[in-house]
């Protein structure tokens, strides 16, 4: 049997957490991209909006806002955005939206609803209980509900705030705020629209006080002045629209039993407002009234991290879903640089493996939207110079080739049906003029069996292309057969009892085994959905 396909009205780009942090995504930049709080943060690829719009990873968490053409094909107004958390995300990401593709290009993935109250609620109080209640109250009433009030109040935010009543698991739900860049005008550090750029922070404790996981929101790029305008009035693009308050789940956890290795660890999650995964410059800015600098938001805060205790880390993990993980893949060396010998560094990409593949059409839709972003952005600056003296600088940017110059310790995971890739990559909406595939791309289970023999060859693609990396040993991969974006931001696909697994392992104990060299960790799933029935499967339907 195929494991759980999750319907919901409200939906977020990839691997985005939902306010429980128990399924979210979600989003990205997918899977948030993205950016699914439902307790003021969005993440797995974006976040939702103050606007109402929904953005992505994942990395959420995760709402994708894609161009009808994908992004790849240059429409009559000049191009668009794919904005996927995964954040998130988003990208965690899952946030609102339908799930459709829609005119204004926004892709959403679903967020599990909320818990139903217990039986203890007092939704579900007595008869008897609620015949008291509306008797009418004297002055002196009044007073004595207020004193009480008072002093539970004033007990329960004591709790919370001394820390000798820590228990050392915080609850998945704990919202981290939003803490904004102190120095970004000096650093000339702006996202899209000028405003500074922000993160959430949470200390570590206990025995890891000084170890540290450093997350980076999804969300897509944007490949024109046109779609980047766009971009700069809604969280991706600007600070003035992020939620101020974000739930840390999956990777992010606090929670022992959601996140095993790293619940104690500082954790920090970036926010992405740059549009070109933190790789921007402003050199190409050429009076658009936008800010390309994805390059100088990323060194500042890392800057200021440093000077947070981040210098002085024993251990230390970058992940990031979606275009969050394309920037993990980016930053991967350099952010080694920043440490001593002997600290321990590895980076975490979450589908952030994107493909350079045609559409069903034969066009290279990615190719051309890549192209485009590089041109726009001036990403060559923060491309491999090896690989730029070889090719066309856009080809830089695909991961098949980052990946074969990185030499700090990598870990891959990623879904073999990439949702994302799917509908912005293999069948992006301008490939499909007569909906053929429409059903097919909203809920994986709705494809027939020539479509699946396509998914099954994009698939294939992505473990051709991987392969070449698997001799390296201190390359780890996590390779399931799920229709998903983003993983490691939500609790339910991260580590929970209902996760995907391989082989009996969890993406988080998957992690944690290639991180502390438990053992080597190369885990690729069965060969033809739906052969697993432990994945997590979305429904945009």
């Amino acid at each position: 049997m195929v494991g759980p396909i999750i319907k919901s009205d409200n939906c977020r780009d990839g691997g985005g957490n939902d306010s429980g942090g128990d399924g979210g995504d979600g989003g990205d930049d997918k899977y948030g991209g993205g950016d699914n709080d439902n307790g003021g943060g969005s993440d797995n690829g974006g976040d939702n909006d103050s606007d109402g719009d929904s953005d992505d990873e994942g990395e959420g968490s995760h709402n994708s806002d894609n161009d009808d053409d994908s992004g790849g094909n240059n429409d009559d107004n000049g191009g668009g955005s794919i904005d996927d958390d995964g954040g998130g995300g988003d990208d965690n990401s899952n946030g609102g939206g339908s799930g459709d593709d829609n005119d204004d290009g926004s892709l959403s993935i679903p967020i599990l609803p909320p818990a139903m109250p217990s039986s203890s609620s007092p939704a579900l109080a007595t008869p008897n209980f609620r015949h008291r209640a509306l008797r009418i109250w004297s002055s002196k009433d009044y007073v004595i509900a207020a004193f009480i009030f008072l002093v539970l109040f004033s007990l329960a935010l004591f709790s919370r705030l001394d820390p000798d009543s820590h228990s050392h698991s915080h609850s998945h739900s704990d919202l981290v705020p939003l803490t904004i860049l102190r120095n970004a005008n000096e650093t000339r550090a702006l996202c899209l629209d000028g405003s500074a750029p922000g993160y959430h922070f949470r200390s570590g404790f206990g025995s890891g006080s000084r170890n540290w996981v450093i997350h980076a929101e999804g969300g897509g790029w944007c490949n024109t002045i046109s779609s980047c305008s766009q971009r700069k009035f809604t969280n991706l693009g600007s600070s003035k629209y992020m939620d101020k308050l974000l739930p840390f789940a999956g990777i992010l956890s606090s929670d022992p039993a959601q996140n095993p290795d790293f619940f104690n660890w500082n954790k920090v999650k970036i926010r992405y407002c740059d549009g070109a995964s933190f790789a921007g410059h402003p050199e190409s800015e050429r009076g658009s009234g936008l800010f390309f600098r994805g390059q100088i938001i990323w060194e500042a805060i890392m800057d200021e991290l440093l000077s947070m205790g981040l210098s002085k880390a024993k251990q230390a993990l970058l992940s990031g879903c979606s275009a969050g993980g394309l920037a993990t893949l980016m930053h991967c060396d350099n952010f080694r640089q920043l440490f001593l010998k002997e600290t321990t560094v590895k980076c975490l990409a979450d589908a952030g493996f994107f493909l350079d593949e045609k559409d069903i059409s034969g066009n290279s839709t990615m190719r051309s939207f890549y192209h485009d972003v590089v041109e726009l952005q001036g990403l060559a600056k923060s491309l491999h110079k090896d690989c730029i003296a070889k090719m066309e600088p856009f080809k830089c940017l695909f991961p098949s080739e980052i990946v074969k110059n990185i030499k700090t310790p990598l870990f891959l995971v990623h879904p073999g049906y990439d949702f994302w890739q799917i509908r912005n990559i293999l069948v992006p909406q301008g490939s499909d003029p007569h909906g053929h595939w429409q059903s097919c791309r909203m809920n994986i289970r709705n494809c027939n069996a020539n479509m699946i023999d396509k998914l099954d060859r994009f698939r294939g693609s992505l473990l051709m292309t991987v392969n070449e990396f698997q001799q390296r040993k201190e390359i780890g991969m996590f390779i399931d057969s799920c229709f998903i974006h983003c993983q490691t931001e939500m609790e339910v696909t991260w580590h929970s009892p209902n996760s995907p697994k391989i082989n009996g392992k969890t993406i988080a104990e998957s992690v944690g085994d290639w991180y502390f060299e438990r053992e080597a960790v190369k885990r690729i799933d069965c060969s033809s959905f739906p052969c697993n029935p432990t994945c997590y499967n979305l429904d945009f339907t």
